[in-house]
């Protein structure tokens, strides 16, 4: 153990240097915030109303059955956002909520047989990196290689084998938004136990999305057959990929294609941007309206992007903060957000995405509001 420790002592230790080598320190769009606006305040704004917020079935007016993807983000978001503001406090909170799910609400925990369900993993081995209960790393652990193990149970069928024997995790649906769904997990078993298997999986996952899914343009149609850009489905590619890159190391071999595809989709998205700083929810379509969840993740992606080098500060950084101030504005007294797309299925009609129902407190919008108040605070 005491080797194993050592090990990954080094590891995470020159992470961290290569993170302040490289980390862009004198942004001055990112400081100096209107009162009220400081990403410290807006985030524990939003962090505490999760606190308060029971289990959430989004969409359905019944308690869930086992844990949703929504709040498994927003649950992410509150913790990394503890960690960026050193809130002991809050991370205690945190964990008291996920205690009750070690004992009589353990069904309460994803079966990981589906990528909006294995992600959930990336909030134990975030707690594991922050308490360093090893409760929390045996079960992120297990989602994790799960993932990637054998098919098995209901879900598995003839193609989750042939997934599996190309070295792919056999949930692979080529839907963009496991481009964040799987890479999640995988990145924070990479985090927390400092085994390159983890990332190299995840990096290899995402060429074979980017090579089969992104258009010419750097964008990603919601599916092959449904030829719109739905802006939270972008979100999610767009969040997955900075994600990603944060911690691949750079002598993988598909830093570079993840990196080219990051870069390309980054000057789409700024073309693309609303004068107001808000993305609409069909991203090409300025006749649709503003959408919150897709605005706060394509923030996080340039907030990301400049912080660490990859995106040119004197360009996006003013892009990031516009879209920040603007869109904390659609956050209510109940410190709720505003104005976020339902959750939506594909379909081949321009009204259907314009029809679609828009949410206040929705956790899909919730969530993207807390990666950028911790990305503006790294």
């Amino acid at each position: 153990m005491k080797i194993i420790s050592a090990r990954h002592c080094l590891i995470v230790t020159a992470v961290i240097i290569h993170g302040i080598v490289n980390a862009q320190t004198d942004i001055a769009e990112f400081k100096k915030w209107p009162k009220g606006s400081s990403p410290e305040e807006i985030g524990q704004r939003i962090a505490d109303h999760f606190i308060e917020t029971p289990h959430t079935n989004f969409n359905r007016p019944t308690p869930p059955r086992t844990i949703t993807y929504p709040e498994t983000c927003t649950w992410y978001g509150a913790l990394t956002f503890a960690k960026a503001t050193k809130n002991k406090k809050l991370v205690e909170q945190l964990a008291q909520r996920f205690e009750p799910l070690f004992g009589s609400r353990d069904t309460l925990i994803p079966k990981p047989d589906h990528v909006d369900l294995s992600v959930f993993g990336s909030v134990p081995l975030e707690l594991y990196m922050q308490t360093k209960d090893d409760r929390y790393l045996k079960l992120g652990k297990y989602i994790a290689d799960k993932q990637w193990g054998p098919p098995e149970g209901p879900r598995a069928k003839p193609e989750s084998w042939a997934l599996y024997n190309k070295g792919l995790t056999w949930q692979t649906r080529m839907w963009i938004d496991d481009m964040f769904m799987i890479t999640a997990v995988q990145a924070q078993a990479y985090r927390a136990t400092g085994d390159t298997v983890y990332i190299n999986r995840a990096a290899r996952e995402m060429v074979v999305y980017l090579d089969s899914l992104q258009m010419p343009n750097g964008l990603f149609y919601h599916a092959p057959d449904v030829p719109f850009f739905w802006g939270r489905g972008d979100g999610w590619v767009a969040v997955g990929m900075s994600e990603l890159l944060r911690s691949l190391p750079k002598t993988n071999p598909n830093y570079g294609r993840i990196m080219k595809g990051y870069k390309l989709m980054m000057a789409s998205l700024l073309k693309h941007q609303g004068e107001d700083g808000m993305w609409h929810q069909l991203i090409d379509d300025p006749a649709s309206w503003a959408e919150t969840s897709c605005t706060g993740m394509f923030t996080f992606a340039f907030i990301t992007g400049v912080k660490n080098g990859w995106l040119d500060k004197k360009t996006y950084a003013p892009a990031a903060r516009k879209a920040w101030l603007k869109l904390i504005t659609y956050i209510n007294e109940n410190n709720d957000i505003t104005e976020v797309c339902e959750g939506t299925n594909k379909k081949n009609d321009r009204q259907y995405y314009l029809d679609r129902k828009r949410n206040i407190g929705d956790l899909h919008g919730q969530a993207p509001v807390l990666w950028c108040a911790t990305a503006l605070l790294k």
